[in-house]
């Protein structure tokens, strides 16, 4: 906005000054021409009383030398010859030596047919070697016109002719830097407190939520600038509410969590006892971390995630889910888990993400259906595939959004939603297909560089291939 701005001024303000300074450059010119021209008109002037009383050569040559325009070499008189008829005729041929030739005073510098021209009684202006030349007609005693002759050389024509240019040059040019200073101060006012507020939605966006506007600037940028500290301050309020239902929520839970404690310890010995007390240990780990994630979450700055060794976090999770699939006859590999690979997410999300998976894969496949986990490392990500030989899901896509399918009771419709929004909460994605297992794959890419955006590219597929319908297969989002 701003480089349009002076563009635009740019733009008005050279048109406008072309607009006057260039018949101003005209006129001044023609200005100049008529004073040189009236200049030479009053040299011309200044021979006409002498010629009028005498044409004795001698005296019209002493008067020529006398003004200034002869002074300098640029008068020059053409004298038409005489036949003496009317000589001593009266008072009007007085001066007359008799009769004689046509002769010139001064240096002749017009065509000959041009001083003809000019004796038949009519003035005359005509270009010349390095000028012009006046040729002005004066009236004899004899009746004949004589020729004033006034060489205007170009420099008299132009004088101070250039040095009104560039004036003119130098103001105009005044103008438009002025009028560029004027439209970028104007356009700064404008854009700063633009771009203030689009760098604080990002901020925004990024999770900053004490960030604020300064509310400056033209009357509609300032009450954008209102409305947006309104809505940061809405989400803030919003965001302390959840975090309180959350742990209000998770706080109610530690009473039936302690029931079953207390029944998981009087089921004696046995694998099935150390089962369920294993899975009560790790409900209870679970409800605290919600809990102090909550409280924490409004009080802590933003700060890089640590992450966790994926790898450990697999085997960790596949160990606990291992003695469930041999209770149910289902086969199991892993793969790639045998050295350490960091990944920038917290280890309670990457294991709620992994029994989310892994979940899906007991309670939507029948029991004896093989699946597997396999890790894979690039230079720039972390590749998790979870496959089965299940049945498979018949729209993947619909399986993404959040809520979405009827996985039936105790379904939630959000495991690969959450799946999802850990993955690119690193700047990856979640695919799903079909496995090397004949069922689902379910693809989760980590990237190392955490960047914190989704692909953009993946996202918009997933929007234009967006369909409405039932699922018919399982339910891979419970």
């Amino acid at each position: 906005m701003r480089w349009a701005l002076v563009r635009v001024s740019l733009a008005v303000t050279v048109m406008v000054v072309l607009a006057f300074a260039v018949p101003l450059g005209l006129v001044v010119k023609e200005l100049a021409r008529d004073r040189a021209f009236a200049d030479a008109e009053r040299q011309a002037a200044q021979i006409r009383p002498a010629l009028a009383i005498t044409t004795d050569r001698e005296q019209l040559e002493r008067a020529v030398a006398s003004s200034q325009a002869g002074g300098d070499g640029r008068l020059a008189v053409h004298v038409p010859g005489n036949d003496g008829t009317r000589q001593g005729a009266g008072p009007d041929a007085r001066g007359a030596r008799g009769p004689h030739e046509a002769y010139d005073i001064g240096r002749r510098r017009a065509d000959p047919r041009d001083v003809e021209t000019a004796r038949r009684g009519r003035s005359a202006v005509t270009s010349v070697p390095g000028g012009y030349a006046l040729l002005q007609p004066t009236a004899l005693s004899t009746g004949e016109f004589a020729v004033v002759e006034v060489y205007v050389p170009h420099r008299a024509v132009g004088n101070g002719v250039t040095t009104s240019w560039v004036i003119l040059a130098g103001v105009g040019l005044g103008l438009i830097a002025g009028s560029l200073a004027t439209a970028d101060r104007l356009g700064l006012r404008l854009v700063r407190p633009a771009e203030r507020l689009a760098k604080a939605a990002a901020e925004l966006g990024e999770g900053k939520l004490g960030v604020r506007v300064r509310e400056a600037g033209p009357p509609e940028l300032r009450a954008a600038a209102v409305a947006f500290n309104s809505m940061a301050d809405k989400i803030v309020q919003l965001l302390s509410h959840e975090r309180e239902l959350a742990a209000d929520l998770s706080h109610r839970l530690r009473t039936p969590l302690t029931v079953l404690r207390l029944n998981a310890a009087s089921l004696g010995e046995g694998p099935a006892a150390e089962q369920t007390r294993a899975a009560v240990a790790q409900l209870e780990r679970e409800v605290d971390q919600l809990i102090c994630a909550a409280r924490e979450q409004g009080e802590r700055k933003e700060r890089p995630s640590l992450g966790c060794d994926a790898c450990e976090v697999i085997r960790e999770r596949m160990d606990f889910w291992s003695a469930l699939a041999e209770d149910q006859g289902r086969a199991v590999r892993l793969a790639g888990v045998d050295t350490t690979v960091r990944v920038p997410v917290a280890r309670p999300e990457l294991v709620a993400a992994l029994d989310a998976m892994l979940g899906n894969v007991f309670r939507h496949t029948p029991e004896g259906t093989a699946f597997a986990v396999d890790v894979h490392r690039s230079e720039d990500a972390v590749i998790v595939l979870v496959s089965d030989a299940g049945a498979g899901i018949a729209d993947p896509d619909a399986a993404l959004r959040r809520g979405h399918g009827d996985g039936g009771p105790g379904s939630t419709g959000l495991g690969l939603d959450i799946v999802r929004r850990v993955a690119e909460s690193t700047g990856g994605d979640v695919r799903i297909g079909r496995s090397v297992l004949g069922g689902t794959e379910v693809r989760v890419w980590l990237s190392l560089g955490g960047t914190g955006k989704p692909r953009r590219r993946e996202r918009r597929r997933r929007m234009r291939s967006r369909r409405s319908g039932p699922d018919t297969g399982r339910d891979a989002a419970g």
